[in-house]
């Protein structure tokens, strides 16, 4: 019997080859988080002025606009891209898929560090840019749910929180590497320097996670489940026409699920540290509480999925939310009063509720679908969940703030959103332990 079945089986230690399999899901999660964070810093700094500028001659801010509206637009996209990668990652296997995605989101990632300005080829600057975000928000689409699924179909019943928590662990990684590249430029070059292009160098720096992400993922072997059904002949003719047909209900709820999550962690990437540098606080000391709340996403996030192998998935989704929901005031409360400690333990408590309503779903995502439609359920109600929560949260939040001149605006807009996310997630009938085999799952 090979590592990965006996895993399935219920063998409770990881062997080196299990540590290859959660190494290879959570690199391509690290490196859309670490494309995200610094893709935001640049449409927040540089594209603008480099990109957009031409824009501002008729209508004075609209490039700023412009600048901030490229970072949702590559969501539009993601569904698409769940679209194809979940129908063919469901016909010729999750690995195929999770390196192909990989190397096409890391390729757009570099190739923006290389992308002439407007001063040097005119319109085909921006509009190469807003192409590359395409692509990496098709590719995307498509890398979660397959990283995800070879973590939860690799690992015992018992340990598929915990095992599905390293694919998440991702987004906090792609954070601390991202927010230390950028300190260690800031620091080594004038703001000058920086804006010449210094700005290109953590785009450039992606080639190098994607390396790393292809030779690990090569040496992954196939998810047993996905290797079971096709010897079985189990998988379906139309996999995405059978999903629909069948499983929209999950689909539904998993974009549900997902939107309070993913608009609060935006927030926290994108939103709050432009927020605390408009009062007036010093950026490098913001960076370094972003990079502390990094930490605490991730020590959450395993702890979710570690606890969500204990009291249940939806049980721990729901103390999730039922934090970051009653911590949004305060959060605001302490961040206004313009100190930096206290803005770090605002963001590091947000962390607690951010982890664990996000260690869990991987599992509970793949136990909400049958096994022929699974790749394709899960990626999509993730992609819908992406635009509905976290796409324009930023600019959601920023509009609010201009027309309220209240921050407690935009945690009552979290709040909403959480109470949406903890209803879903009460229509679920808890999922740990199905088995993920079946061809058919009752929510």
């Amino acid at each position: 019997m090979s590592s990965s079945t006996s895993a399935v089986g219920g063998r409770q230690r990881m062997s080196a080859e299990d540590r290859k399999v959660v190494a290879g899901t959570m690199i391509g999660t690290t490196i859309e988080w670490y494309d995200f964070f610094i893709f935001a810093q640049a449409a927040g700094l540089i594209f603008a002025g480099l990109y957009f500028d031409p824009l501002n001659e008729g209508s004075p801010g609209l490039a700023q606009l412009v600048s901030w509206a490229t970072i949702g637009i590559s969501f539009f996209f993601r569904p698409l891209g769940a679209i194809v990668a979940g129908h063919l990652g469901d016909r010729i296997g999750r690995k195929t898929m999770l390196v192909f995605t990989l190397v096409m989101m890391g390729g757009a990632t570099a190739l923006i560090g290389l992308l002439p300005t407007y001063a040097q080829i005119g319109f085909w600057a921006p509009l190469l840019l807003i192409l590359l975000r395409i692509l990496q928000g098709f590719s995307a689409g498509g890398e979660w749910g397959g990283a995800a699924l070879m973590a939860v179909e690799h690992a015992p019943v018992n340990k598929r929180g915990f095992w599905g928590a390293y694919p998440q662990i991702g987004v906090p990684v792609g954070m601390i590497l991202a927010t230390l590249v950028i300190l260690v430029l800031r620091a080594s070059m004038t703001p000058e320097e920086f804006l010449a292009y210094g700005w290109r160098i953590p785009f450039l720096i992606s080639v190098i996670l994607i390396g790393v992400g292809y030779v690990i993922r090569k040496r992954v072997a196939e998810s047993p489940v996905f290797t079971e059904m096709q010897q079985r002949k189990a998988e379906s003719a139309a996999p995405l026409g059978q999903l629909f047909k069948h499983n929209t209900k999950q689909v539904v709820l998993t974009a549900l699920i997902f939107i309070a999550n993913n608009a609060a962690g935006y927030l926290l990437i994108a939103f709050f540290s432009a927020y605390a540098i408009g009062l007036g606080m010093n950026p490098s000391a913001v960076l370094f509480a972003t990079l502390l709340a990094s930490f605490g996403w991730l020590i959450f996030t395993m702890y979710g999925g570690m606890l969500s192998d204990k009291i249940g998935r939806v049980r721990t989704f729901k103390i999730g939310y039922a934090i970051i929901f009653v911590w949004m005031i305060p959060l605001f409360m302490l961040i206004d009063t313009q100190n930096i400690w206290l803005y770090g333990i605002a963001l590091f408590v947000l962390t607690i509720g951010l982890g664990l309503s996000y260690g869990p779903m991987s599992a509970m995502y793949a136990e909400m679908f049958p096994v022929h439609v699974r790749y394709s359920g899960i990626s999509i109600g993730y992609a819908l969940g992406a635009i509905l929560g976290g796409a324009f949260a930023a600019l959601i939040s920023q509009w609010l703030l201009n027309k309220t001149g209240w921050s407690g605006s935009v945690a009552i807009y979290i709040m909403v959103l959480c109470v949406i996310s903890f209803v879903g997630v009460s229509m679920v009938k808890e999922t740990k332990g199905n088995n993920l085999r079946v061809k058919d799952v009752e929510i």
